[in-house]
């Protein structure tokens, strides 16, 4: 702890590190029902379309709702709490988040539950905050497997909440009692906050750059708002160049601003080092292939191969169960990042995991004619995604002023959700199906797969560009 960083919070010497890292255990809670809400509203939006009489597009509101939400919470709470302390801004996160599920579960119309989801965005806020905390209070070796453990617990969160969620449906009968569930857990996350976290000692001078925020925010909803929408109206539609465009403008205009201002919400000079602008643009291409590949795999197993020549006719149930084996790996290779980590430093281990990824793609396009081979690519790549998704949260923290660590982590978050966009609207145009045929052509997701392969050896190549500072 420096004056440079920021003041301590009435301590002056650092906390025993035993008390802490038991805390942590908390915090992963917190990650398992982040990763249980955000996974689990897939299963019953149909659902949710039949109880309230909304069309399939009014639907898809619940999701975006929610994310355009995350885009101006996430910088917004990661400065706030490195301005006034982590556990405070992640018990009013916590607290949010509890008062839409429940807003959500009791929701007598359509638009009370979309105001429940827009207080569920502070959702994607938890996990910036708790790698601040645990960098705040942790030694770096600590930290580390802090980070890899909270990212483990939000991957095994999002698969236990596809899971639960679709049995509750079915069980239930009634889509409030099923979003009965994610409320309870997340009331039940609330109080525990109340009970051990330590509050971070380092403070941040200065004050919220609240035209950052705004002007942040603003950006990344209008380029979320076009480019997700891609591939049902053409990228040469007015519904996605006016956003889009607007996005880009507003995001020059943000950076414009940023480097004038005294107190920036993001510090863009210390940002375009080599030793952190190489990580945000990778952050961006793994967006692109974390989020863009997850739908295209889908609806390929799904595809009855009688039909379309290719494909496996699997119902949402075999779905799941054929891209388990992948998901088990993320979980491992998250869990594992530390380890893997200290043999090979970060810096080594996202080249791996991201050669990793794009082996697995490249198999992909070769050879998906037979249910076994297609799995088993899946799990090499759900083993490079999840070292990915344990390292790159590390490295950019650790690139970062300690005391910004919160809005530098929360700023990676938006920039992968950007990616994840851009990947769905080009994609989805890619398994557009031709005129008189139902289904797209096996080419399209051939094409899919090898930009997949090429963003992830983008990603590789720009960590190797990266100046990595260990520790």
């Amino acid at each position: 702890m420096t004056a440079a960083t920021g003041a301590a919070t009435g301590e002056g010497t650092a906390p025993p590190v035993r008390p802490v890292t038991a805390v942590v255990g908390l915090l992963v809670l917190f990650e398992l029902v982040s990763g249980f809400l955000q996974a689990g509203i897939a299963p019953i939006l149909p659902s949710i379309g039949d109880t309230f009489g909304v069309s399939d597009s009014a639907v898809a509101l619940v999701v975006s709702v929610q994310l355009l939400s995350a885009a101006v919470c996430a910088p917004a709470m990661g400065r706030l709490g490195d301005l006034y302390g982590h556990r405070r801004m992640l018990r009013i996160a916590l607290a949010c988040v509890a008062a839409g599920s429940v807003l959500c579960a009791v929701a007598p119309a359509f638009p009370v539950l979309l105001a429940g989801r827009l207080l569920q965005g502070p959702l994607v806020a938890l996990m910036p905050l708790e790698i601040a905390l645990v960098r705040d209070r942790l030694p770096v070796d600590l930290a580390r497997r802090a980070i890899a453990r909270l990212v483990g617990a939000l991957t095994l969160g999002g698969l236990l909440g596809g899971l639960g969620m679709g049995v509750a449906g079915k069980v239930f009968g009634d889509v409030r009692l099923a979003l009965a569930v994610p409320a309870v857990l997340a009331v039940a996350c609330v109080a525990v906050s109340m009970v051990a976290i330590p509050e971070s000692l380092t403070r941040a001078a200065g004050r919220v750059d609240w035209p950052g925020v705004a002007l942040l925010g603003l950006a990344v909803l209008g380029l979320l708002a076009g480019v997700s929408s891609a591939g049902d109206h053409g990228w040469g539609s007015g519904r996605v160049l006016v956003p889009a465009l607007a996005g880009l403008a507003l995001l020059a205009v943000w950076a414009f601003v940023e480097l004038r201002t005294a107190e920036p919400l993001v510090d863009l000079r210390a940002m375009a080092g080599r030793h952190v602008a190489p990580f945000y643009f990778a952050s961006f291409a793994f967006g692109v292939i974390y989020f863009g590949g997850q739908s295209p795999n889908a609806t390929f197993f799904a595809t009855d191969p009688d039909e379309a020549g290719y494909g496996f006719g699997l119902s949402s149930l075999s779905i799941a169960l054929a891209m388990l084996p992948a998901m088990v790996a993320s979980i491992a290779g998250s869990a594992c990042t530390a380890r893997i980590a200290a043999k090979l430093g970060y810096r080594g281990a996202l080249i791996g995991s991201f050669l990793l990824v794009g082996t697995g793609f490249v198999a992909f396009a070769a050879a998906h004619g037979a249910l076994w081979q297609v799995v088993a690519e899946l799990t090499l790549m759900g083993l490079g995604m999840g070292t990915a998704l344990g390292a790159m949260p590390t490295v950019i923290a650790e690139a970062s002023d300690p005391s910004r660590t919160g809005v530098a982590t929360a700023v990676y978050n938006n920039v992968k959700t950007v990616g994840g966009a851009v990947a769905g609207g080009l994609f989805g145009t890619l398994l557009a199906a031709p005129a008189g045929h139902d289904d797209p052509r096996e080419g399209g997701y051939v094409a899919v797969w090898l930009i997949g392969a090429a963003f992830a050896l983008l990603a590789a190549l720009l960590a190797v560009a990266a100046r990595r500072r260990e520790g």
